[in-house]
């Protein structure tokens, strides 16, 4: 069977990047930052970009955020995603806001272009981490779905998904049409070649401005969580060192 897939991606700060507050604490600070999707993410584009090659048809990638982000529909697009819909928005969503919008944009394009057979999300994204997105879709649509899997395959008109487990995995089947969420480590992903990128200017990617409805959520502020310190204590120069070292290797049991 042949498939259609949309995939959903966030443009969020590179992973390792140090992460600075807005004055009022209620955003990230952009001005220094590098952008990227997010490692679960990454490992859905190449999930659905294998689906199709294994079984034909078509795959789309979807985001909800700034013109910006435009760049990181490309980049799916060129790992061999078929065409973009960009959700133009200049702030960030809450979930449940970010979920309906990407829901309409869903039943639209189904109402065009016949519905998704699966429906990829990142189990969460790098920055914001809310796990919310995925499974509100999933509700809405009332679609069964799939959280945090580590294999996924589509076969005979059903998704077999796994989850790792102490021990071993849980399988689920799910009927299509489906929603899941991936996690990390699903699949290697690809780096894009120079004739993807090139290809990937020429794919066509469908920009629309959805007016964020009325929030019933309140964002108080955000906190960055305290990192890890680390010290160095200097033992000595040279030779007059080994005596110290000694007792630090006794206090380790080491010797």
């Amino acid at each position: 069977m042949t498939l259609k897939l949309l995939v959903c991606v966030k443009r969020v700060p590179m992973t390792g990047g140090k992460i600075v507050l807005t004055a009022d604490e209620q955003e990230i600070s952009t001005r220094h930052l590098g952008f990227t999707i997010s490692p679960h993410e990454e490992c859905g584009v190449e999930q659905a970009v294998q689906l199709i090659e294994r079984n034909g048809g078509e795959s789309v990638v979807l985001t909800l955020g700034p013109a910006e982000a435009i760049e990181q529909i490309r980049d799916a697009m060129a790992l061999g995603i078929d065409r973009g819909i960009h959700l133009q928005v200049e702030e960030e969503w809450d979930p449940e806001a970010t979920a309906e919008a990407i829901v309409a944009a869903l039943r639209s394009d189904e109402a065009a272009t016949g519905p998704f057979d699966l429906v990829l999300f990142g189990n969460e994204s790098a920055d914001s981490g809310g796990y919310q997105v995925g499974l509100r879709v999933a509700h809405a649509l009332g679609r069964p779905c799939a959280t945090g899997l580590k294999g996924l395959e589509v076969s005979g008109g059903a998704a077999r998904c796994e989850q790792e487990i102490a021990g071993g995995r849980d399988v689920y089947v799910l009927p299509l049409p489906a929603v899941a969420t991936i996690l990390e480590g699903l699949n290697l992903p690809r780096y894009p070649s120079v004739p993807g990128r090139m290809r990937a200017g020429r794919k066509p990617v469908e920009t629309t401005f959805p007016a964020r409805p009325a929030s019933r959520l309140e964002r108080l502020r955000l906190v960055v969580p305290e990192g890890q310190s680390k010290q160095a204590e200097v033992l000595g120069q040279g030779p007059a060192a080994a005596p110290a070292v000694v007792e630090i290797l006794r206090g380790l049991g080491v010797v």
